[in-house]
């Protein structure tokens, strides 16, 4: 999923880290001792009532739409899949699942729904409504974002290129309303841990074919969406979303908070005096950590997250892996990545299991002009224009200006750099009319596969459009591998990608939140920066400032 922050936070991550480190700030408060004066924020607590504080963008409710990290955040209160993540091991738990068994081939898997498992309206959630929910997001109309997450399914992917008409033959069964039965196109140990994402959840009927869930401007009656998560939307509109518990939900004794408030600020400003204030118990998105009056709720942690550029591969001489070589190695990387905490050299953030990569690190211009000439286009001769496309930031200005400057001055390209406001910027990456993009991408699932499966010449997530038949035969290959095995294979293609100057990493990205773990239960920092609703909680009351602790 797409992680949308703007130049102001990232600049704010270094000086978080450093004030964190200077001012002994912790990330769970501490304790007051005898005497002291506990200290918290003004504002009376309704410990059944949370509201939350997310940086505002245009918000979709349908999920086969959706790609932002705000709005998955969001869909933890509204949607619900066979499985869900575990709010601190990201482990996936069963959710509408009740039980399931794995063919010994392992290539099929029969899932059993939960008997009370039902939709905020009341109507029980069947096997149909997953398959259903599942065949319209890989339709090849509706282009949906996720799709080639599901080409682990026979036939899906298939189906979602248009090579395959019948939808039939897409390994998606329902053998009756409570039986779902799903055949892979090869064994794959990670697919529950795929199917907490939220786009594998159900849809009731009466939604899969409503064009506009969200509501539109000037519309009066709209009805919220039919959902079957823990919670369902009451009210919405471009400020705030107001969720209600539903007592149809299948595990409904276990959620404790009656209602949970969204509200998006307009800037970093708002979202801090809504902090200052105690409306707002959780800050996520862009604030003015110097404003905050109470900083013992910051909370900084390292994501399975990468903010990367990429080079466009579906032209000449972009499409050429030497010509992208040569670009990689002309870049000062050490200047370039000289501005962040957790500088980047691989597109995977280590994890635990997962072999160690060569990333790049050296900038080698005499290898770079060998490759051009290789590849004949010595001193930029019949390179054509190479467009480097930006956000409205200082820190990417900053980045696109180094790169414009190595590849002219080293390489000779004829490079121009254009600006795209946010709001249109990552609908641009779908175009072909640039050669340098960048995003900043969090992996949807706790398994490298999340990021490289992005790079596949088919994957509807292949905004470079990158087509090697090298990187595809080590993704095959994985899919059929296991444990150490498999993870072997998935980082000889990240060290293709690298090595053929696909991906250009920046750095690690940090998650900056503002909640006090000493008051809320049931939120944990975790490397994908979801917190499930369900299991958000108020701990015991904490007296007002300047309140004395009376025993």
């Amino acid at each position: 999923m797409i992680y949308v922050k703007n130049c102001f936070f990232l600049l704010l991550l270094v000086f978080i880290f450093t004030a964190c480190q200077s001012s002994q700030v912790q990330d769970v408060p501490v304790t007051p001792s005898d005497g002291d004066i506990a200290q918290m924020r003004p504002g009376n607590i309704n410990t059944e009532e949370l509201t939350v504080a997310f940086s505002t963008h245009e918000m979709e409710l349908d999920f086969r739409k959706s790609y932002f990290a705000s709005e998955a955040q969001i869909f933890t209160a509204l949607y619900e899949g066979l499985f869900s993540y575990h709010p601190l091991s990201l482990e996936p738990v069963p959710a509408l699942a009740e039980k399931w068994e794995l063919s010994e081939d392992k290539m099929q898997w029969t899932f059993t729904i939960r008997r009370n498992a039902r939709f905020s309206n009341g109507d029980p959630v069947r096997a149909d409504d997953f398959k259903a929910a599942w065949l319209s997001l890989l339709d090849p109309k509706r282009e949906s974002p996720y799709s080639s997450f599901f080409d682990v399914i026979k036939g899906a992917r298939e189906y979602r290129n248009g090579s395959e008409k019948n939808s039939d033959n897409v390994g998606i069964t329902a053998e009756d309303q409570r039986t779902l039965v799903i055949k892979l196109s090869s064994p794959a140990s990670f697919f529950p841990a795929m199917l907490c994402h939220h786009s594998f959840s159900p849809i009731h009927s009466s939604m899969i074919n409503k064009s506009n869930w969200s509501p539109q401007k000037e519309e009066k009656n709209w009805t919220p969406p039919v959902t079957n998560g823990p919670y369902r939307i009451t009210s919405m509109n471009d400020e705030i979303i107001e969720m209600q518990k539903t007592h149809h939900y299948w595990d409904y004794q276990r959620v404790a908070l009656n209602k949970i408030i969204i509200k998006f600020t307009a800037n970093a400003d708002q979202a801090s005096h809504l902090w200052n204030s105690g409306e707002a118990r959780w800050i996520s998105g862009d604030v003015n950590v110097e404003a905050l009056t109470d900083r013992s709720g910051i909370q900084v942690n390292v994501m399975f997250a990468t903010h990367y550029y990429f080079i466009r591969s579906s032209e000449k001489p972009w499409n050429d892996h030497r010509v992208r070589r040569a670009m990689a190695l002309a870049l000062p990387w050490e200047e370039i990545r000289s501005n962040y905490y957790l500088p980047a050299e691989t597109l995977i953030f280590p994890v635990i299991g997962y072999p160690e990569v060569e990333g790049i690190s050296e900038t080698n211009y005499e290898e770079a002009e060998k490759l051009m000439t290789e590849a004949g286009y010595a001193a930029g001769v019949q390179t054509p224009e190479l467009v480097i496309r930006l956000t409205p930031s200082r820190d990417a200005e900053r980045v696109g200006s180094l790169m414009a400057r190595a590849w002219k001055e080293k390489l000779k390209i004829n490079v121009r750099v254009e600006v795209i406001p946010y709001d249109r910027y990552f609908q641009s990456m779908k175009e072909d009319n640039f050669t340098i993009g960048s995003t900043t991408w969090i992996g949807d699932f706790a398994d490298p596969y999340a990021f490289l499966q992005m790079w596949r010449r088919d994957s509807n997530l292949n905004d470079s459009r990158l087509d090697d038949a090298d990187y595809e035969a080590l993704i095959e290959r994985s899919m059929v591998e296991e444990g150490a095995t498999r993870l072997a294979t998935l980082a000889e293609a990240e060290k293709l990608l690298l090595d053929r100057g696909a991906v250009l990493p920046i750095f690690y990205n940090p998650a900056l939140n503002i909640i006090d773990t000493g008051e809320m239960d049931g939120w944990f920092p975790n490397a994908l920066d979801i917190h499930p609703f369900k299991y958000m909680s108020f701990k015991a009351f904490r007296p007002l400032p300047g309140v004395a602790l009376v025993k």
